[in-house]
């Protein structure tokens, strides 16, 4: 999800809410601590240099159970971090802590956002002499020409 798409939700919704991928959702006291922009320069194992850049949003849970953020609250902070930070459209990474700190990726389901997890990948499989993973196909898919084959108690194998 990009920063002009969570914007366009925003004013549709009555609450903000915050879901993990295994349906536990993120309490209702979270606070946006940050939002800003990352750039991670880097070199992948292959050698190609290579550039990324994301929005990051910060979720983190405190002590103020009486805490809700409003979808208008964090509308105007989006706003603040762009007039401010010269922020651009770019997809939204979410830090949040639930055991150790993770990263997400933002989706919205209708209802309220969720934090999908992150996997580390090989951006140069070809460099490392990783090969690519064979496609699995089920014997029954295999059999296009059904012609040469015996039926069971047929006598033909």
């Amino acid at each position: 999800m990009t920063l002009e798409q969570i914007k366009k939700i925003l004013p549709t919704l009555d609450n903000v809410e915050f879901q993990l991928e295994d349906g536990k959702f993120v309490p209702e006291h979270f606070h946006v601590t940050e939002i800003g922009m990352v750039t991670k320069n880097f070199i992948d194992c292959g050698g190609t240099i290579r550039k990324e850049e994301k929005v990051n949003f910060q979720l983190w849970n405190a002590d103020d159970f009486e805490h809700r953020l409003k979808p208008a609250k964090l509308l105007h902070i989006i706003n603040l971090s762009e007039e401010k930070l010269g922020i651009g459209d770019f997809e939204i990474e979410v830090e949040y802590q639930d055991h150790t700190i993770g990263k997400y990726n933002l989706e919205f389901n209708g209802k309220h956002f969720v934090l999908k997890n992150k996997l580390t990948a090989c951006l140069a499989e070809d460099a490392c002499g990783i090969s690519p993973q064979k496609q699995k196909v089920n014997l029954s898919e295999l059999s296009g020409n059904n012609q040469n084959t015996c039926s069971p108690n047929s006598g033909c194998c």
